[in-house]
């Protein structure tokens, strides 16, 4: 998945707000104690950053 089209889901999924604050501030042990960006940074894949997302904020499973 594009970086463009995981922005664009992560904000129809938490809205674009909060979803910037994802990004920025939350830290994920499964993404090595980094937020999104920090990952996204790191090279991390979009698919790996979104399942660690959904993980932490129990997306059901038909969104993810």
């Amino acid at each position: 998945m594009r970086i463009t089209a995981f922005r664009t889901r992560l904000a129809e999924e938490f809205g674009a707000p909060l979803a910037d604050t994802i990004a920025h501030d939350h830290v994920f042990s499964a993404l090595g104690d980094r937020t999104v960006d920090q990952a996204l940074d790191a090279g991390l894949s979009t698919k790996e950053i979104w399942q660690a997302v959904c993980e932490a904020f129990e997306v059901p499973v038909e969104r993810r």
